[in-house]
């Protein structure tokens, strides 16, 4: 069934139409302060369509994505989105801040609201990952998701 269609179909009970910024933080601020040492996950890191984060260092934080276990990155650029870079965040330990490249997309669930997991898999889905490539801007080659199309971004919950 086609996206629009779902869309115009009465909904079942305790379904909603919502923007994922209604449900989830999108590149949730944290605080690291510059020349930190603290695992950094590189887009490298993110093998297509794999959950598990497999490999880290152990960098100076000078900048890019912050992120906490529970999170899921997703690459903004081309060829990583299209490629399925997309990974959930379990590395950390407690109350640890993680970092990455500049050209992720962090997505954080909203406590009481949405599953951490929800979201993984929520980014990983076709629909979603067809709007947002087909959002890419930019020079061919170096194109990137706009966070706005993520924020505003609208399914049924």
């Amino acid at each position: 069934m086609e996206r629009n269609s779902i869309m115009s179909e009465k909904l079942p009970e305790g379904w909603k139409r919502v923007k994922l910024g209604e449900v989830a933080i999108v590149n949730p601020s944290e605080i690291l302060k510059k020349g930190t040492l603290a695992k950094e996950v590189p887009m490298e890191a993110l093998q297509p369509f794999t959950k598990k984060i497999y490999t880290y260092q152990i960098g100076l934080y000078n900048g890019g994505a912050k992120f906490r276990n529970g999170d899921t990155l997703v690459a903004r650029i081309t060829p990583s989105l299209e490629n399925g870079k997309t990974a959930y965040v379990d590395i950390l330990e407690d109350n640890e801040i993680g970092f990455g490249s500049t050209e992720f997309i962090v997505l954080r669930g909203k406590k009481g609201i949405t599953d951490s997991h929800f979201l993984y898999y929520f980014a990983i889905s076709p629909d979603f990952r067809d709007v947002a490539i087909k959002s890419m801007t930019g020079s061919s080659g170096r194109q990137r998701v706009q966070t706005d199309v993520v924020l505003s971004y609208e399914f049924l919950f």
